[in-house]
């Protein structure tokens, strides 16, 4: 039996994919080809994997982490050919929170902190996702994430072009279903678990390059 083929592109927001699964474990150094070909079967032709984040900057005690970060951006790159890098960026600002430790006869006491947010991967990934749409690049769409403003891109995709819409959610929590928000327009959905993480890895050092996987990761 000859399966049709779709032409599938897969739509990453890195930052809940590392915040989902990722972090602080020993799955960082991923294959992002072999880990979608475990979880889709025959039927899709991987023809594009399209992956949002933003460059981290330094931060006390992780002095490392934005050459990390561009070291699996280069290993990506270089190993997988459909894989292409679209940057949001970190916005960071002051605000004032209040002291997890006030006392119910003492005077609220307030804090000064940093916060650090990521902005425009979710832009950038909702607008790619239309415009391949319209350009008829794909059949099948497979967003990975969680993020409830994808919802009205992902609609607009199933109502004007008639597309074929996966939902894969970051998530090591069992009992955490996807964002009913995301899910009316999923025609399937795919959770990604700790197994299939550790069996789609990088090669410690990329063939016929100077890449390798940062020390701790």
């Amino acid at each position: 039996m000859i399966i049709k083929k779709q032409r599938t592109y897969i739509y990453i927001d890195g930052f809940n994919l590392y915040y989902g699964v990722l972090k602080n474990t020993p799955y960082r150094w991923l294959d992002l080809k072999s880990l979608f070909q475990k979880l889709l079967n025959d039927s899709h032709d991987i023809q594009a994997i399209k992956y949002y984040t933003a460059r981290i900057s330094v931060r006390d005690g992780h002095k490392q982490a934005p050459i990390k970060q561009q070291s699996y951006i280069r290993a990506l790159q270089t190993y997988i050919p459909e894989c292409s890098i679209h940057y949001g960026h970190y916005l960071t600002h002051e605000i004032t929170l209040p002291s997890a430790h006030n006392s119910k006869t003492e005077k609220k006491k307030f804090h000064k902190v940093l916060k650090s947010e990521e902005k425009g991967s979710d832009v950038n990934l909702a607008i790619h996702l239309l415009n391949d749409a319209w350009l008829d690049k794909y059949d099948c769409a497979v967003i990975v994430s969680n993020d409830s403003d994808l919802s009205e891109s992902m609609k607009l995709v199933k109502e004007q072009h008639k597309k074929t819409i996966g939902l894969i959610t970051p998530s090591n929590n069992r009992g955490r279903k996807p964002t009913k928000m995301l899910r009316q327009h999923a025609d399937f959905m795919k959770c990604i678990r700790t197994g299939i993480l550790s069996d789609s890895l990088l090669p410690n050092i990329i063939p016929g390059t100077k890449i390798h996987k940062p020390k701790n990761w």
